[in-house]
């Protein structure tokens, strides 16, 4: 009897966010939910990650609402998430008893599934989200990001996912945002995973499509035991995006495995959104082939986008090479981080500036923080002088043990801010969309009765006009003399990010 697999179907959350910016409206979705939830996947994907910035960034929507409607919508589907371990789904470190109110929020408000992942793989960061978690009686997905360095080996990953196990995870997933799964790698992974951890255990994987080589892979993965794998809507799928899920399903026919997934819902699914994707034609993707490589830059299709648009602020598109052989230097410096948000934006917006202002002679806040050990530890030995560069710049000191270590209980803290905002409802649920994104929330909250925006537009139509790069800021620090200080705008997936430069 051929053995059943599970797909989780990402159009709802990472096929978008891949595509076309994370920009589709709630009510270009709501027409698919009922073929979606009664098309036989194992989970659909649909909140998390990118989607809440955006929801509140862009869309002028209720993240908390969009996770309401999906749940009455799809009663007989597991929701999942995507969650950024004790990041939540911002880009700083939360304090314990936030991580706590969060996850219990997400639960209560809807969500089965809670994938949740750290960019540097360090296991202490996944702990309190992954007990939290576990307190709610969901499931709980614990994800290793799988990346490629001189150091990562098959060994890494199944000693780590081992670690997760150990702390009560229901399944395993092997995380592959930038599509350098190769087809041997994930065999040898999955196969050491359920021989290490045991046959039961579940393992997912979830790759991306942009090197034209990881359709093999999950197939690889399939044969070494995997129980799920995730895909997308063709509609929605290939170059940064991920495999068809109609692909897949034909795939397996004829093979020693099959999946419960109804293929005239595909059909149906594909057809729809089919007459979306031409309505965001602004927001797509520019990389529609196949990018081999990224094998040897080891960069993700978002962040060489997001760094071409930073060098084009800066007239400087021409320097782009320069770049990505900027990239593998720091990523080698900081330790060899995988590349996932916030790890991908902090190096790769470091590989520009050390290219624009001469290597180190600026460093990010952010990437300082990398440095000094705020985001966690890394693989690798981080380079010393840059080290030292980070510790004169911030004042701040490395440290070694789990960066939320360091924090104050901050929830009273943080609704008593959210509280202060017109337009902020009370809720435990406005105060932590406040805490992800303070200064957003409390624009968002002016707006929210205004109701929400769709971006999509008639595909005939002009396309909209190129923002222009920041000017040059002037701030007063009220301590002495008037510094000059740069404002970039930084693209990473979809989602802007404001980085502050003062030169030395």
């Amino acid at each position: 009897m051929p053995k059943l697999i599970d797909i989780t179907e990402l159009i709802l959350r990472d096929a978008h966010q891949s595509l076309m910016a994370t920009r589709m409206a709630m009510e270009d979705m709501i027409p698919a939910c009922a073929d979606l939830d009664q098309a036989g996947f194992w989970s659909v994907e649909c909140w998390g990650g990118a989607t809440f910035d955006s929801c509140i960034r862009f869309l002028n929507e209720d993240p908390w609402e969009r996770l309401r409607t999906f749940r009455k919508l799809m009663p007989n589907t597991k929701l999942q998430m995507l969650l950024r371990g004790q990041n939540l789904l911002g880009y700083r470190h939360y304090e314990d008893t936030v991580v706590d109110r969060f996850v219990e929020k997400a639960a209560e408000n809807g969500m089965d599934v809670f994938r949740v992942f750290d960019a540097l793989n360090d296991i202490r960061n996944l702990r309190r989200s992954i007990a939290a978690v576990r307190r709610t009686g969901k499931h709980t997905q614990g994800t290793i990001c799988y990346t490629v360095s001189p150091l990562h080996t098959t060994g890494d990953f199944v000693e780590m996912a081992e670690k997760l196990m150990d702390l009560g995870c229901d399944s395993i997933c092997i995380k592959d945002m930038a599509a350098l799964l190769k087809p041997q790698a994930a065999h040898d992974i999955v196969k050491g995973i359920k021989e290490s951890c045991g046959q039961d255990v579940r393992v997912h994987v979830h790759v991306h499509a942009t090197t034209g080589v990881t359709m093999v892979s999950l197939m690889k993965a399939i044969e070494a035991g995997a129980d799920c794998v995730d895909t997308a809507i063709s509609s929605l799928s290939l170059g940064p995006g991920h495999n068809p899920t109609e692909s897949l399903v034909e795939m397996l026919e004829g093979t020693g495995y099959t999946t419960r997934v109804d293929k005239a819902k595909l059909v149906k699914l594909k057809r729809y959104f089919n007459t979306i994707r031409p309505r965001y034609q602004e927001f797509l993707s520019n990389i529609t082939g196949v990018e081999t490589e990224i094998f040897d830059s080891q960069i993700p299709g978002g962040m060489l986008s997001n760094m071409e648009s930073q060098l084009k602020q800066q007239k400087a598109g021409d320097r782009m090479e320069e770049v990505l052989l900027e990239v593998p230097k720091v990523r080698a410096d900081a330790g060899f981080p995988p590349l996932v948000t916030p790890s991908s934006q902090i190096v790769g917006t470091q590989a520009v500036f050390n290219v624009m202002m001469g290597r180190y002679k600026v460093l990010t806040g952010e990437f300082a923080d990398l440095m000094l050990g705020y985001y966690g530890e890394t693989i690798g030995p981080r380079n010393p002088q840059v080290i030292e560069l980070a510790a004169k710049q911030t004042g701040k000191s490395p440290i070694r043990d789990r960066p939320a270590d360091y924090l104050k209980p901050e929830w009273q803290e943080l609704r008593s801010t959210a509280l202060a905002l017109k337009g902020c409802n009370g809720s435990d649920e406005d105060v932590l969309t406040s805490a992800m994104f303070p200064q957003v929330a409390a624009k968002f909250f002016l707006t929210r009765e205004q109701g929400p925006k769709n971006l999509g537009k008639d595909p005939h139509a002009a396309p909209a006009p190129v923002a222009a790069a920041p000017a040059p800021a002037v701030a007063d620090t009220g301590k002495g003399p008037v510094r000059t200080t740069i404002i970039y705008d930084i693209k990473l997936n979809g989602n802007t990010h404001q980085v502050t430069v003062s030169p030395a």
